[in-house]
């Protein structure tokens, strides 16, 4: 993978940014806010990390892979497979439309490059990340497995029963990012249920974790995930904590859950747009 610049990797963000505003607008749905909050990581992760590869084969031999757990974020997820060239960004337009490929959560059964499971019924990701290590294991592939969580998602029982399995199996080939903005649906995640120490309930559970302080600044995600990976073949799982603020990039939308799952209107989205520049052309 040809590296590029801290400088390159924020213009593919405000592109990202922009796309997943203008797809949420044009069906008035889905879940603007983290897909806003999660684009440093996404754009890090497919465009400076990951040794993956767009011409898809659903197994990924020799290739890292990557699961979104919280599939509701799924427009961000999109946009940044379609600008690595996983599929054309025209077909964009068609998020959640009818007979799309992209669906509001990732879905499998039309062959959407880049999807290996159908996610977004929240808890159920990192057990499917941990069976892909496992198979890299078995198969001697010493490429890298990752998973992307949300917060409020740590309220999932499945999630504590995965978080002991990794370890005890020693899957040392696997990064778990959590999303830290704080917010789910119905409100700030720690007037929901309180999630508590994370850092200290996930190093018990035998992992070894890793605190990403500001996942909004490129700078600072890349070398979190760049720790991450140095921390890989030691005997356990890694953690990555990942501080994000959702809605970041537009104004009126940052640090709510108010923009958890609402859709711009022509109004809001033409102000969101003028804050965000036009870096790769947009769809």
């Amino acid at each position: 993978m040809e590296k590029k610049s801290t400088e390159q990797l924020e213009a593919i963000c405000s592109q990202v940014r922009r796309d997943i505003l203008r797809m949420v607008h044009a069906c008035q749905s889905g879940h603007p806010g983290a897909s806003l909050g999660c684009t440093e990581f996404f754009v890090a992760l497919y465009f400076d990390q990951m040794t993956n590869n767009p011409d898809f084969n659903l197994d990924g031999p020799g290739e890292d892979l990557f699961f979104l757990s919280n599939g509701h974020i799924s427009p961000v997820w999109y946009s940044v497979l379609a600008r690595s060239g996983y599929f054309e960004t025209s077909e964009l337009k068609t998020f959640r439309k009818l007979n799309s490929r992209l669906q509001g959560h990732p879905a499998t059964e039309e062959g959407l490059p880049g999807i290996r499971i159908a996610s977004g019924s929240l808890g159920q990701g990192l057990s499917v990340g941990i069976g892909a290590a496992f198979a890299k294991k078995i198969n001697k592939d010493d490429k890298t497995v990752y998973v992307l969580m949300g917060d409020g998602e740590q309220q999932e029982g499945q999630i504590w029963e995965a978080a002991l399995s990794a370890p005890h199996h020693k899957l040392d080939n696997l990064i778990a990012t959590i999303d830290l903005n704080g917010q789910q649906i119905d409100g700030p995640t720690k007037d929901i249920i309180n999630l508590g120490d994370l850092k200290a309930k996930w190093e018990a559970f035998g992992w070894e974790v890793i605190v990403t302080e500001h996942g909004n600044d490129m700078s600072g995600v890349v070398k979190g995930l760049e720790k991450a990976k140095s921390l890989l073949g030691k005997g356990k799982p890694v953690l990555n904590l990942l501080h994000t603020d959702m809605g970041y990039g537009v104004d009126f939308m940052v640090g709510t859950h108010k923009w958890h799952g609402v859709a711009p209107n022509d109004e809001q989205l033409e102000n969101a747009l003028g804050q965000l520049k036009e870096t790769l052309g947009d769809y």
